[in-house]
């Protein structure tokens, strides 16, 4: 048995094509593009490559991107400034803090200070919270681009047991709630968990996002399943995730590559989140003028 590939590039184009479409239909109520804000601090090489790739998928769909780059030494609190400026300019849409931020600079600070509405990163208390209540929002987008994922095989939720390896707040956490809330039965798990090799097989969906090197062994995983890789690491001049693929795709029904699995779904997800914001904002604005 082989495993399908799930092909997030592909999916990702058609995403954004649905996305270019949308904005276009929204240009005639409004007097400008959507307008994402991108603040990026410090030299870090691997997040200037991130901002790069998502400045360039912005332009492909037609939002604005609007580019602000910060010295590493930059205070706590005029990047506070920064942030609290661009929640009040009505012609900014969405706000997205490049993470991770230099170490004296507290994350918690930065997200906590974000308007919601303006949050396209879905890291948000506020959003967190609209998407444990299964409620409209801005959702995180890697879940979301995991989720649209695990949709295109076509295997349902519903009753389908999904295993996380991974709760962190930026994609394990977020992704076993938005299953949960689709009706799977979700099981958890991290490093202090007990036996994840056993709690693994009996998943007929499996995320894994653990930072780990080929942790998934085929061993692992239950015949058929569906297989998300979220793990992504550069060994020997490659790029390989947290899933060891040659392995699990022997015994997996569908399973995503590394790269152009989860990455492009991302990028996806983001634009997909700024649009909705861009929609959120021109009805505010539309409210206002109506007074």
């Amino acid at each position: 048995m082989t495993a399908r590939l799930i092909d997030g590039r592909a999916l990702a184009q058609l995403k954004k094509q649905a996305l270019a479409e949308k904005i276009r239909a929204l240009r005639p109520s409004a007097d400008r593009s959507p307008c994402l804000a991108v603040i990026l601090v410090g030299d870090d090489p691997a997040s200037h490559i991130y901002v790069s790739s998502k400045e360039k998928a912005c332009t492909e769909i037609g939002i604005q991107s609007l580019s602000i780059r910060l010295p590493a030494k930059v205070s706590e609190e005029e990047l506070l400034d920064q942030v609290r400026e661009l929640n009040a300019d009505s012609k900014v849409d969405g706000i997205l803090v490049q993470l991770p931020l230099p170490q004296h600079i507290n994350r918690w600070h930065v997200i906590t200070t974000l308007a919601p509405h303006k949050d396209v990163d879905g890291l948000s208390p506020v959003n967190q919270g609209l998407m444990m209540w299964d409620k409209q929002g801005l959702y995180s987008c890697t879940p979301l681009g995991i989720m649209e994922l695990i949709e295109s095989t076509g295997v349902s939720f519903e009753g389908a047991h999904a295993a996380v390896i991974g709760r962190s707040v930026l994609v394990g956490g977020p992704t076993a709630v938005l299953l949960g809330n689709r009706g799977a039965t979700v099981t958890s798990m991290h490093s202090k968990s007990r036996d994840i090799p056993a709690s693994s097989r009996e998943a007929d969906i499996l995320v894994v996002a653990t930072g780990v090197h080929h942790l998934v062994k085929r061993e692992w995983v239950k015949p058929g399943a569906v297989v998300i890789d979220v793990g992504i690491h550069r060994i020997g001049g490659k790029i390989a995730g947290d899933v060891d693929f040659a392995e699990v795709s022997k015994v997996a029904g569908y399973i995503t590559p590394v790269p152009g699995g989860v990455g492009p779904m991302t990028i996806a997800m983001l634009l997909s989140n700024c649009v909705q914001a861009y929609g959120h904002n021109l009805s505010i604005q539309r409210a206002k003028h109506q007074r």
